[in-house]
């Protein structure tokens, strides 16, 4: 077989797993990515995020993480909801935690391709990757076809917007690779004139520090007072600018099974969340990625808000 038909075989067996998106690039180092890491570094954009100086090198070079690693394949996987919380003046949580923990579902899938590459192609050594290692996911998914870094540094595809977990396996196998394309977002500013707490400091930029999903989520200590009255009621989370962009006219609801929202979550109102017990946050968050916060943390959020 030739690398055109593994590529083909590959796409087709991603797509099937439920994938709504692959494409493949070169596993090289990230040339273009580098200068502009260290600059973020550089600034204290991370916040108390320490884990993002880990790894700089691993982070630029998928070759350190898999010997001999040829191909970064990148996939997309849909997780915008058919319906969102039914009181709008209830403390709001990021759609992409409405339903089952991402972690979990994207890499059983990514097991399943990496197991269906070895039984079909042969000896192919590799690693599968869910925003869990240091692994600059959007640069990668950028380089292989599958959209355009926004404004508001979010990947963006051209049919179906933004609203995608981003997901990578990298193999020592050599494929065909898929080419970049342009960016899209013209003179748009909409997602920079929109966030509340001016995370977006410049196109392109986001000071990660700044941001309603680095309080409510990464933030261990107390949320900033400056930042009280702009959160936009927001206690898990941000979707504000991916909310406000154009091409996010174009997202459709997924079919991935297990994301689908939590009903108790949907149907809670903003006095359920401002009551709520360790019990009810065990049970409506047993298996999401909201169990990130803990109990505590999540309150802490919604206490914030008031």
């Amino acid at each position: 077989m030739t690398t055109s038909n593994y590529t083909s075989l590959i796409k087709t067996e991603a797509k099937r797993l439920g994938f709504d998106y692959v494409g493949i690039s070169k596993a090289d180092f990230l040339e273009e990515d580098a200068p502009r890491l260290e600059n973020w570094l550089n600034n204290n954009m991370h916040g108390q995020m320490s884990y993002m100086q880990n790894y700089f090198d691993k982070r630029l070079d998928p070759r350190l993480l898999v010997p001999g690693a040829k191909s970064v394949i990148s996939l997309l996987l849909n997780y915008y909801p058919s319906e969102i919380q039914a009181d709008d003046s209830a403390p709001k949580i990021s759609k992409y935690a409405y339903g089952k923990d991402y972690h979990d579902v994207i890499k059983e899938k990514l097991n399943h391709l990496l197991e269906f590459i070895k039984e079909n192609i042969g000896e192919v050594d590799g690693r599968a990757f869910v925003d869990s290692a240091p692994v600059l996911d959007k640069a990668w998914a950028k380089k292989s076809g599958l959209g355009w870094i926004g404004k508001n540094s979010n990947l963006i595809n051209k049919s179906s917007g933004s609203f995608y977990f981003i997901a990578e396996l990298i193999v020592d196998l050599d494929l065909e690779y898929d080419g970049a394309i342009k960016d899209y977002c013209g003179t748009c500013t909409k997602c920079m004139d929109a966030c509340p707490t001016d995370a977006i400091i410049a196109p392109y930029v986001v000071d990660g520090s700044k941001c309603i999903s680095y309080f409510t989520i990464e933030l261990k200590e107390n949320i900033p007072n400056e930042v009280k009255g702009k959160m936009e009621n927001r206690m898990f989370g941000c979707d504000i600018c991916q909310d406000v962009c154009p091409w996010n006219r174009f997202s459709k609801p997924h079919n991935e099974a297990l994301f689908k929202a939590n009903e108790e979550l949907l149907g809670m109102k903003k006095a359920d969340w401002e009551e709520l017990t360790e019990e009810t946050f065990r049970r409506v968050f047993k298996d999401s990625a909201v169990k990130r916060t803990k109990f505590i943390g999540l309150k802490r959020n919604i206490d914030f808000l008031k």
